[in-house]
């Protein structure tokens, strides 16, 4: 007998009382786990499927290769209308998912086969609840062939210029009749202009054999050297088995980071407003306006670590600009506190020792915690990845990121109020590039609800890009990019 406060239970009660409480609790579990929301990201780079629920998920998968599908088996969770409204979220544009099943395939396993539109290199793992997310099963679904940024440049270089060339044909045969259709154009003298470069560059790239992968050093990027038209012989200098020295396009290349995107929606203005969405939106303006600006003879391009809403990991983002030798990474995004009231535009650099001050570290804590909220998987990385992560920047990167950070400060306070007239400086994990000048805008405080509206309004967003492209241009006018002293 257990003795207690007036009242006395037998032994045999005490157990049975037991035995009933794990009974319920084997029975909970056996209901298994409840899947609290499902999303589907798909993008070029990579397209992520996320289950999340309440407790974690265990996960089986195998590759089938013809036709090529994943196959997974889910634990611990029974068919929940939730895990079915994957399938409606699929879109028939996917770069990477053909078709998407869902079945019961055991007691508490569901089995999720994702038929696929090629052959794909997949990573799954779980994050641990982190803001405002739970636990979360993640599929990340990466192509085995992955396209090649500074070809997909050099490619969209050729289709503008290819359709300028149209225009001004077309323009051609209005002005001169059908006469000027019918006569052939005269062959391009020696010593005249040059040959189209990105044409040569283009037919480089189809001939068997071909070498297209990016450069190595930071110095050693694109250049696009002409070659004399067919039919004409090069001159050779005596003695020697190469041509003499010709002129050659530089093209200069600026990385814009839109920040955040897919599971990592950034700050949230107090209309709701996502800074993943509007610093997506500002960068396209100025991408728009780099493509069409020369500086000195010299075309500019920009490349975008995202143009759609998915989400990119910090390192993936520096290790991307380094890919087709960027000669300026901008980080764009929209800033955020706890109160209301602070405004105005800012402009960070990388500092090693420290930061400029409270808040600017404050903010790069902050931003540095995108991978928990966006989901990195930290279990695999590339190898470049880690290196960028881990490589400390050279003094001479970050004056240079000072001056370009100071001409866009100067360009973005005519259309705007600034939150600090210097450029700031902490250890943003973004910016961690040794060989290109880095900096991160922020636009506006999205937490102020005035600069929110503002943010949303195309009209701000357009004198935002002219602003800082004025301040690229500006840089590059006083700042000219180093000579390629190798081709593509």
């Amino acid at each position: 007998m257990t003795e207690g406060r007036g009242f006395t239970l037998p032994r045999r009660s005490l157990l049975r009382a037991g035995s009933l409480v794990l009974l319920l609790g084997a029975a909970h579990l056996a209901r298994g786990a409840s899947v609290l929301a499902v999303r589907l990201w798909p993008a070029e780079d990579y397209t992520r499927v996320t289950i999340e629920s309440d407790v974690p998920l265990k996960a089986r998968s195998f590759l089938v290769d013809e036709p090529p599908r994943l196959a997974v088996d889910i634990e611990g969770v029974d068919l929940l209308p939730g895990l079915r409204e994957l399938v409606a979220q699929l879109r028939a544009d996917d770069p990477n998912i053909a078709g998407l099943r869902v079945g019961q395939n055991a007691p508490n396993v569901v089995r999720l086969v994702i038929d696929l539109k090629h052959t794909i290199k997949p990573q799954i793992f779980n994050l641990e609840p982190v803001a405002a997310y739970r636990h979360r099963l993640v599929f990340d679904l990466y192509p085995t062939q992955a396209p090649d940024p500074l070809e997909q440049l050099i490619a969209q270089r050729l289709k503008e210029r290819d359709a300028a060339s149209q225009r001004a044909a077309d323009a051609m045969a209005r002005e001169t009749g059908p006469l000027a259709q019918s006569t052939p154009a005269p062959a391009t003298p020696l010593g005249g202009p040059a040959a189209d470069p990105l044409g040569e560059l283009i037919a480089r790239a189809n001939r068997p054999g071909a070498d297209l992968k990016p450069p190595g050093p930071h110095d050693d990027s694109p250049v696009i050297e002409p070659t004399p038209p067919a039919g004409i012989a090069s001159k050779r200098r005596p003695g020697t088995g190469t041509a003499p020295a010709r002129k050659t396009e530089r093209l200069i290349v600026v990385a814009l980071d839109p920040g955040h995107g897919g599971e990592d929606p950034g700050a949230i203005g107090p209309r709701g407003t996502q800074e993943k969405v509007v610093v997506l939106q500002i960068a396209r303006k100025l991408r728009d306006r780099i493509n069409a600006t020369t500086v000195n003879g010299s075309p500019m391009r920009a490349y975008m670590t995202r143009d759609q809403d998915f989400f990119v990991p910090l390192g993936t983002r520096v290790s991307k600009a380094q890919r087709v030798r960027a000669d300026l990474f901008i980080s764009i995004h929209a800033d955020a506190f706890m109160s209301p009231k602070p405004a105005g535009a800012s402009v960070y650099a990388l500092s090693t020792r420290g930061a400029s001050s409270a808040a600017a570290r404050w903010m790069a804590d902050k931003e540095n915690a995108s991978d928990l909220v966006g989901g990195a998987n930290v279990k695999v990385k590339d190898a470049t990845v880690q290196r960028a992560m881990l490589d400390m920047s050279t003094t001479a990167q970050i004056n240079d990121s000072l001056k370009i950070g100071s001409k866009l400060l100067g360009e973005v306070e005519r259309v705007g109020k600034l939150h600090k007239p210097r450029v700031e400086q902490a250890n943003f994990a973004v910016l961690r590039a040794p060989d290109i000048p880095s900096v991160l805008v922020e636009t506006a405080f999205i937490s102020n609800p005035d600069e929110e509206r503002r943010l949303n309004d195309p009209k701000y967003q357009n004198e935002l890009a002219d602003a800082l492209v004025r301040g690229i241009v500006k840089y590059f006018e006083a700042n000219p990019p180093l000579a390629r002293t190798r081709q593509i």
